[in-house]
C-alpha cells in the first residue's frame, strides 16, 4: 500500500510551501488508494509549543487534508535511542569533540584554499585516552553518522536520476552535545517504522535524501522512493520572507476558500492549466510526478484570487450560508454569486436589495420613464417581474437595449453592473422596486 506523510515541526505556523507539501502527499495517496500521514516532528522541545500543533491540524482541515494517521515524534525517544545505541556499536555512529567555532574556522580554512567544505573525520582519530582528557575538559561530543564512501543513488520522481559520491559528503551530525537529535536520524527510523513508501518533500533537501539513503541502509530497511520538488517562488521570480509569511489565517483574512488555494497549488509546478474545480476529485486522478518540471513554481497571489472567484462562482448554499448575512437565502446566493469575488461579498448586494440604496443622478429624459416604469411594476402579476416589466416598457415607449435596461438598473439598484436583474428585482420584491423607480 502506498503511504505518504506530511511531517512538519510545530515551531511556526504553516505556510504555503508547506500547505503545498502536505497537498501533494495526500493527493498522491489517495490516487494510489493509500494512506496519507501526518507526523509531528516535535524533537526541538525548547521551540516546539503545542498551539503550533493544534493549528497544523486546523489548517490541514481547513483544506480538507484529513490524515489517515498521526505520530509524535517526542512519543518515540526510546526507539530513536535503541537505533542509537545500535549503531554505535557498529560504529556507523561516532562522537566529535570539536566545537562550532573549530568546525568553523576548518571550513573557512577548505574555501580558501579552494577545497569543499567536507569534515576531516578528524575524531575517529581520537585514543580512548584522548576522548577522556576531552571530556574531562567538560567537552561533551556531538554525534556523526560514517557515511560509506560508495556512489549514492536514486531515481526522484520530480528530478530523475540523482548521483552523490559517499567519499565527497561530510558526515552528518545527527545528534547535539545536549543530546537533542537533529532531523535526519529520527526521521529516516520514523519512515521505516511506519512503512513510508513515499517522501514528497523539497528539493532543499536533496543532499539529506543522499545521506539517509545510507542510514536505511544501516537499519536494514528498504528506502522510501523520493520526490523532491522544485522551491516556491514569488511572483518576482525568486525567493521572497513574503512566501514564508503566507498561510491559512492570511488567505481566510482575504476571503480565499479552500478549494481556491488546493485548486491552484495541485498545479503549481507544472504546465498543465489550473482548473478552478469544487471538487477534487478530477485533481487528484491527473496527479502525475512526471508533469513536475525542475523550474522555481511561481505563486502569485492575484492568480489565487481570480481563480477564487471562479470558485466562489460554483459554491453551493449550504457550502456559504453560515457566512452569508442572515435571511439571505439560496435564491440570493444564486443570483448574486456570479458576480462575486469573496463570499463575503455577497452583503454588499444583500444591502442592495435590502436598501436603501444611493440614487443615482437620473438624466431628463429619463425621468418621465422611470415613473412610467413605477406605474407598470405596481399593477404587474409579479410571476416574472423583470421580463414583464422590460416587455411592457418595450411596448409602449419603444425603448430597447441600453436605453431600456440602464435606467431600469441604475434606480432599481444604484449601480450600473451587477447580477442579472431577472433573478434580482423578484429578490428586491414590488414595494421596494416601486418606491426606487419613483425615487
Amino acid at each position: 500500500m502506498t503511504v505518504t506523510r506530511f511531517a512538519p515541526s510545530p515551531t511556526g505556523f504553516l505556510h504555503i510551501g508547506n500547505l503545498r507539501t502536505a497537498l501533494h502527499n495526500w493527493m498522491f495517496a489517495k490516487k494510489a488508494g493509500g494512506r496519507f500521514l501526518l507526523r509531528i516532528d516535535d524533537t526541538d522541545a525548547q521551540r516546539s509549543e503545542e498551539r503550533f500543533v493544534a493549528a497544523i491540524r486546523r489548517d490541514l482541515a481547513w483544506l480538507g487534508l484529513v490524515p489517515d494517521g498521526e505520530e509524535r515524534q517526542s512519543a518515540r525517544f526510546d526507539r530513536y535511542e535503541a537505533v542509537f545505541a545500535d549503531m554505535v556499536a557498529r560504529g556507523r555512529i561516532y562522537p566529535a569533540y570539536e566545537t562550532p567555532e573549530e568546525l568553523d574556522l576548518r571550513r573557512k580554512i577548505l574555501a580558501g584554499r579552494g577545497l569543499p567544505p567536507v569534515y576531516d573525520r578528524a575524531a575517529l582519530k581520537l585514543s580512548d585516552e584522548d576522548r577522556a582528557r576531552l571530556e574531562e575538559e567538560g567537552r561533551r561530543p556531538h554525534w556523526r553518522f560514517r557515511l560509506e564512501a560508495e556512489p549514492i543513488a536514486w531515481d526522484d520522481m520530480v528530478r530523475g536520476p540523482q548521483r552523490f559520491d559517499g567519499a565527497l559528503l561530510s558526515d552528518p551530525v545527527v545528534r547535539r552535545a545536549d543530546g537533542s537529535w537533529l532531523y535526519l536520524l529520527p526521521s529516516v527510523i520514523d519512515d521505516a517504522d511506519m512503512g513510508v513508501t513515499h517522501v514528497v518533500r523539497g528539493e532543499d533537501h536533496v543532499s539529506n535524501t543522499a545521506t539517509q539513503m545510507q542510514m536505511f541502509a544501516a537499519m536494514g530497511a528498504t528506502p522510501p522512493a523520493f520526490a523532491h520538488e522544485a522551491l516556491l517562488v514569488g511572483n518576482e521570480g525568486k525567493l521572497s520572507k513574503r512566501l514564508g509569511s503566507l498561510g491559512v489565517e492570511h488567505f481566510r483574512e482575504q476571503g480565499i476558500e479552500p478549494e481556491a488555494v488546493v485548486a491552484l497549488l495541485a498545479r503549481l509546478g507544472t504546465s498543465d492549466p489550473v482548473e478552478p474545480v469544487v471538487d477534487p476529485a478530477p485533481l487528484i486522478a491527473a496527479f502525475d510526478f512526471g508533469r513536475f518540471g525542475r523550474a522555481p513554481a511561481r505563486f502569485d497571489e492575484g492568480e489565487l484570487a481570480q481563480v477564487n472567484a471562479r470558485i466562489v462562482h460554483q459554491l453551493p448554499f449550504e457550502r456559504v450560508r453560515q457566512a452569508l448575512p442572515e435571511w439571505m437565502d439560496a435564491a440570493a446566493w444564486d443570483a448574486v454569486r456570479g458576480n462575486l469575488e469573496r463570499v463575503a461579498d455577497a452583503a454588499d448586494w444583500w444591502r442592495v436589495v435590502t436598501g436603501p440604496v444611493d440614487a443615482l443622478p437620473v438624466a431628463e429624459e429619463d425621468r418621465a420613464f422611470l415613473t412610467r416604469a413605477a406605474e407598470v411594476a405596481a399593477g404587474l402579476a409579479w410571476v416574472d417581474p423583470w421580463a414583464e416589466l422590460t416587455s411592457a416598457l418595450k411596448a409602449e415607449t419603444g425603448r430597447k437595449g441600453k436605453a431600456l435596461f440602464l435606467p431600469l438598473r441604475r434606480a432599481l439598484t444604484g449601480m450600473d453592473h451587477g447580477p442579472d436583474m431577472a433573478a434580482l428585482l423578484p429578490l428586491i420584491g414590488r414595494e421596494r422596486a416601486v418606491a426606487r423607480l419613483t425615487g
